[in-house]
């Protein structure tokens, strides 16, 4: 069985995933992962907002460019072996032309 690493909670959040899996994926489809900072951080939940036109934005000044910057360079890292392995341009998984048979697990 192949080990799984986890990275805490905190890291996720100083590396600027947060921000950038909101910004990128979530705050356009009118959604937020929140992370609540009470003594540890720990996920609260999924915020919804999917009833307003315009999603969910950060206000200006809450957008850390160097955060960015640093999800950007993780993204890079591993850029040319994704390409290879998927054979796309962007490296993203391409979703398949059929649907997987239901596997039951357990």
């Amino acid at each position: 069985m192949v080990e799984i690493n986890r990275m805490d909670i905190a890291e996720f959040r100083r590396l600027g995933l947060l921000q950038e899996v909101n910004r990128q994926f979530f705050h356009p489809r009118g959604l937020a992962l929140e992370i609540i900072v009470d003594g540890e951080e720990r996920f609260g939940g999924i915020w919804d907002f999917r009833d307003d036109p315009e999603g969910m934005a950060f206000a200006e000044n809450m957008i850390s460019i160097a955060q960015a910057a640093q999800v950007q360079e993780l993204f890079d890292d591993h850029l040319d072996d994704r390409q290879l392995l998927f054979g796309t341009e962007d490296g993203i998984q391409p979703i398949p032309d059929h649907e997987p048979p239901e596997v039951t697990i357990g």
